[in-house]
């Protein structure tokens, strides 16, 4: 193949390379994508491996995650042909929260213009948040501005006003349980430049601009965590984490039909559904060739009840909580699927049964490239990292911020 080029978040060709690196539950994915100068993302490679260390979308061994992280970057370096130097890092778990948060700021300048400076400082007043001792920002999204009461303001500079005010969404977690999975990529020799939320790279993906605007809720169904995020009027409205997924209905059906949880996990595979098929009640799975339960029968029926039963407390729990937020009215695009659970047959009809929305499964419509990358959900997260990172390089070139405060908090873990 020859010398690869030693590059990442540098520039190739008027281009450069950006990495996406999701440590899920199941698997370690890497997307390398080429950005050009106009900001057009084609991706050049994947590498993936089985996520062995990682539970509830959280590191629980250290080697076997580091294991699989370096495997999976690998082989994303020999497809892409470059060596990757450093990642955006998606980051997920139980402890993530999402809420709204408001700044106000009075401005006191004679003529009551606003200036720069006092958007500046409504927004830090927004990030002024009293967060528990072990948690950490990990973003501070704005939503809108409000001048003297007039909701909807987008930018206020130049505007006259005694008050403006400033609504953000923040993300936290665990400062800990974030610094875990950034430790380990660093222990790879891998810079993180920065980290996101998976339901936010996921959006970022796989949602069009007139999706955001007229309201969508992006759920994506991973093996360890059900995350998902509203959109509406072009912004982050809400997101959640549960601590539900695909392991979890494998679980279910280990139980409920008294098999091995490897043999579980493939009848999910090979005859799982989402919804009950009227005729499965009188079909069975012949287990004979599995040598623990030799001679035993499944029913179909039971199978797919078990599942569907899962699958739409896991759906009706999220229907819960984007309505006590008040934003199912606003899902005028309704509701798309990614992660490796939206591969279920028939989970859009139960999602559609659910939410009483349109649904579909999201597809990486906003790049190019490798055709598993567009079409395959489970590289939601990894491909919406990379966009992640167009969006930090155009936001600050100099790569300030978080990515920088990452940087001093790894050095200090590792004394250097």
């Amino acid at each position: 193949m020859g010398e690869r080029w030693p590059v990442n978040k540098q520039t190739v060709s008027n281009s450069q390379i950006i990495v996406g690196l999701e440590i899920g539950t199941s698997k370690v994915c890497v997307a390398v994508g080429e950005v050009s100068e106009n900001q057009v993302v084609n991706i050049i490679g994947l590498g993936q491996a089985k996520s062995r260390g990682v539970r509830k979308g959280e590191i629980i061994d250290v080697a076997l995650a580091e294991e699989d992280v370096r495997n999976a970057i690998v082989e994303a370096e020999q497809v892409a042909d470059v060596e990757i130097r450093s990642v955006f890092l998606g980051v997920t778990g139980s402890h993530i929260r999402g809420f709204n948060n408001t700044g106000v700021h009075p401005v006191v300048s004679a003529d009551r213009e606003i200036t720069t400076t006092d958007i500046q400082d409504v927004i830090k007043n927004a990030k002024a948040i009293n967060l528990p001792t072990d948690h950490s920002v990990v973003h501070v999204i704005r939503q809108h501005f409000r001048v003297d009461g007039q909701d909807g303001v987008l930018n206020p500079e130049g505007m006259l006003g005694a008050k403006i005010e400033v609504d953000v969404h923040v993300v936290s977690g665990r400062y800990n349980r974030l610094q875990n999975p950034i430790r380990l990529v660093s222990g790879l020799h891998l810079e993180v430049e920065n980290i996101s939320s998976s339901a936010l790279a996921s959006s970022l993906a796989i949602l069009s601009t007139e999706q955001k605007e007229l309201g969508t809720l992006v759920i994506d169904l991973g093996a360890g965590v059900t995350e998902y995020a509203v959109y509406s009027a072009g912004v982050i409205k809400h997101t959640g984490v549960l601590a539900v997924g695909g392991d979890h209905v494998s679980n279910d059906l280990a139980y409920g039909l008294k098999v091995p949880l490897a043999r579980a996990e493939q009848l999910k595979i090979d005859h799982g559904s989402a919804v009950i098929d009227p005729e499965a009640g009188d079909r069975e799975i012949d287990l004979s060739d599995d040598s623990l339960i030799p001679g035993r029968q499944v029913n179909l029926g039971q199978m797919q009840k078990i599942m569907s039963m899962r699958l739409q407390e896991t759906f009706e729990l999220i229907a819960r909580d984007i309505g006590q937020a008040g934003l199912i009215e606003y899902l005028r695009a309704g509701v798309v699927l990614c992660g490796g659970g939206a591969r279920i047959p028939h989970i859009t009809r139960l999602a559609r049964d659910v939410f009483n929305l349109p649904v579909a499964i999201g597809r990486a419509s906003t790049v190019s490239g490798i055709k598993n990358a567009l079409d395959e959900p489970e590289f939601a997260t990894p491909v919406g990292l990379i966009k992640f990172g167009v969006f930090q390089s155009q936001a600050n070139p100099r790569r300030a911020g978080f990515g920088r405060a990452i940087r001093r908090q790894v050095a200090a873990l590792f004394g250097r």
